[in-house]
């Protein structure tokens, strides 16, 4: 139903209107005097009254702002994505966590690499992730990003190293 379309002038109006009081007290009518009068027997309807019963508010047509509409028909929304299209999805949203995180533990926890080097045998290759690793962690301690992870670090051993009162100290670790 358009908000725009003339009404039949022969259909009744939803909520009361008129020259009367829309809400006159039930019941009672009050005397000019302001005296209130005895109760008004039981009667028909009020003639005066064009309440249609099964209206409701909630009924009434609803407009939409312009731009709203503009952009629905603008830029429709797109169809809901098939199996293959979410399979796709999730898999460029896995991808992409996978090389943030990378990328962050690169930067914020470079030490890692250098221990790794460390640990494997002899060799060309872990020789030279060692070198490579030692560069990289110097040019990003130059920067401050190995600042956090030193800064975690002792707060886990500030808090390694407490002990109750009356306990004897923590062994020196190894």
């Amino acid at each position: 139903m358009d908000p725009n379309e003339p009404k039949d002038p022969d259909e009744p109006a939803p909520f009361p209107a008129g020259e009367h009081d829309p809400f006159p007290p039930r019941g009672e009518e009050l005397a000019a005097d302001g005296l209130v009068s005895a109760p008004l027997p039981e009667a028909a309807p009020d003639e005066r009254n064009d309440w249609i019963q099964s209206a409701d508010a909630h009924d009434l047509p609803t407009r939409e702002p312009r731009l709203k509409t503009l952009g629905r028909y603008a830029f429709p929304p797109e169809p809901p994505l098939d199996e293959e299209g979410e399979a796709a999805r999730d898999r460029r949203w896995t991808s992409r966590t996978l090389v943030f995180a990378g990328l962050f533990l690169l930067i914020f926890n470079s030490v890692s690499i250098q221990s790794w080097a460390r640990q494997q045998e002899p060799g060309w290759i872990p020789s030279t992730v060692q070198q490579l690793a030692d560069v990289w962690t110097a040019q990003i301690s130059q920067l401050g990003a190995d600042q956090p992870r030193q800064g975690v670090r002792e707060v886990y051993e500030t808090a390694r190293d407490q002990r109750f009162i009356g306990q004897e100290d923590a062994p020196p670790p190894t």
